[in-house]
C-alpha cells in the first residue's frame, strides 16, 4: 500500500506542477488537499510520509476518531462536507479550515464556538456554481452579501470560495464552470482583498480547475485509489 500511495502522490504532484506551468502560474501556487474521507488513519499516515500535511474530511465522527489516532503528526484538517447546526461546535474546535459554509447561521455558530485560544477558523463560502438542485451552496447572486457578513464575524477568517461544478466529461463545460467561479472570486476580491483561496477541482477535473485558477484542489481517488464504500455507507461517520 505504501508504494501505491507514494506512486499516486508523486503522479498527482507532477500533474499539478505541469498544469500550473501550462497555466503560466507561479510554482507552488496550487495546494493539494488530500481527501481522506473513508480512509484509515494508517492510510493518512502513509500519505503524510510522502510529504502531505493537509487532509479533507466529510464525516465529522470519522474525522474526530482519525484525529485522535494521528495527534503525533503535524496535520492541517479541512472540513469539506455538509454542516448540520448541531455539529458546528466540534468542527469549530477541531478543524483548521471549513470549505462548506453556505449559510450565515452556520458561520455565526462557528464564529461563536471557535475557542479563543485558537487561530481564527479559515472559511470558504460554498457556491453552487452550476445551480444544481442536488448540490449544496449559495447561489452566485447570494455570494457577495453573504461573504461580506461572514468576513465581519470574529473568530473566522474568510479566505475565499469553494465550488463543486456539475460532473461532466465535456472539457468546455468544465472550463466554463470553473471560469465562472474564478470571475465571482475576482469580483469578491475587489471588495474583500484579503480573499486568496479558490477551492475547486477533484480527481476527475483537476486539469481544468488549475488552468482556470484553483488555488486548492481536493483529491481523493487519484491518491488513495477507489473509495472504501463499506466505510462510506455508515451514515454516522
Amino acid at each position: 500500500m505504501t508504494s501505491s500511495i507514494a506512486n499516486n502522490v508523486s503522479r498527482v504532484l507532477d500533474e499539478i506542477a505541469a498544469d500550473t506551468a501550462t497555466a503560466g502560474r507561479p510554482v507552488g501556487s496550487v495546494t493539494l488537499l488530500a481527501v481522506s474521507k473513508t480512509r484509515s488513519a494508517d492510510e493518512v499516515r502513509e500519505a503524510h510520509a510522502c510529504g502531505l500535511t493537509r487532509f479533507g474530511e466529510n464525516y465529522l465522527q470519522e474525522a474526530l476518531d482519525k484525529m485522535q489516532l494521528l495527534t503525533d503528526l503535524p496535520l492541517e484538517w479541512h472540513f469539506i462536507g455538509p454542516i448540520q447546526s448541531n455539529k458546528t461546535r466540534p468542527i469549530a474546535e477541531h478543524f483548521d479550515w471549513v470549505h462548506s459554509v453556505e449559510r450565515l447561521k452556520i458561520a455565526q455558530r462557528l464564529s461563536d464556538q471557535r475557542p479563543a485560544d485558537l487561530a481564527p477558523l479559515n472559511i470558504c463560502l460554498q457556491v453552487n456554481i452550476s445551480r444544481e438542485q442536488s448540490k449544496s451552496g449559495c447561489t452566485p447572486e447570494e455570494a457577495p452579501a453573504l461573504a461580506r457578513e461572514i468576513a465581519a464575524l470574529p473568530g473566522l477568517c474568510l479566505r475565499g470560495l469553494m465550488v463543486i461544478p456539475e460532473a461532466t466529461d465535456d472539457d468546455a463545460r468544465q472550463h466554463a464552470a470553473f471560469a465562472a467561479a474564478r470571475a465571482l472570486f475576482e469580483q469578491l476580491q475587489a471588495e474583500l482583498p484579503t480573499l486568496d483561496t479558490l477551492s475547486m477541482g477533484m480527481s476527475g477535473d483537476l486539469d481544468a480547475a488549475i488552468l482556470e485558477g484553483a488555488t486548492i484542489v481536493r483529491i481523493g481517488t487519484a491518491l488513495f485509489g477507489p473509495r472504501n464504500y463499506a466505510a462510506a455507507a455508515n451514515p454516522t461517520h
